[in-house]
């Protein structure tokens, strides 16, 4: 996959978030998708991810930088990423979805920035709506997504990759090899 190609990927999203009619999970995929371009995030590394994790900045009209501290790989070195508004206001959208998500839960409101968008099964076990989501949760999320797009697009563009992996390294492969830091591209 090329930068071009993963760039195609984050303007498809992140123009569907912003519609109230998408679907949570594609509001979801947005953000990590983002993320991901922002900050070199791994998926194991977004888990980590809480929603003190963010500064978004001022709320207004005109939604401006924020920033994001990720923990990245095993030793969860700890990064701050700044974020472009168009990232920014995509994680506003998600935050709305995300307390909607949340509105029906007993107790305390998870602290995980991503979490589950509809009822799911966990060894047998029915999980709610609104619990955090698991790597493999986020896994058939973008290869649904992945299925959905090479079907509408098929003989007219490339097929996208079924590992989300490919779609991260097209945009920070370089820092990769050039011995940077992974995210500092987008620092």
């Amino acid at each position: 996959m090329t930068r071009d190609e993963a760039e195609w990927v984050w303007r498809e999203l992140s123009v569907a978030a912003m519609y109230a009619s998408t679907k949570p999970e594609m509001v979801r995929l947005a953000v990590i998708v983002g993320l991901t371009r922002a900050t070199g995030a791994r998926y194991s590394d977004l888990l980590r991810c809480t929603v003190d994790s963010l500064d978004l900045g001022p709320t207004g009209a005109q939604a401006g930088e924020g920033r994001v501290v990720v923990q990245h790989g095993k030793h969860r070195t700890v990064r701050e990423h700044r974020l472009e508004p168009g990232v920014v206001l995509v994680l506003r959208r998600w935050m709305d979805v995300r307390e909607d998500l949340c509105s029906e839960l007993e107790g305390s409101i998870p602290r995980a920035l991503l979490l589950t968008v509809h009822h799911t099964h966990d060894n047998g076990v029915t999980v709610a709506s609104g619990l955090p989501i698991t790597k493999q949760g986020l896994v058939l999320s973008w290869r649904r997504f992945v299925q959905r797009t090479n079907a509408r697009y098929g003989g007219v563009r490339p097929p996208l990759p079924t590992r989300f992996e490919q779609v991260r390294r097209a945009w920070h492969a370089d820092s990769e090899v050039l011995g940077e830091p992974l995210g500092a591209a987008g620092a």
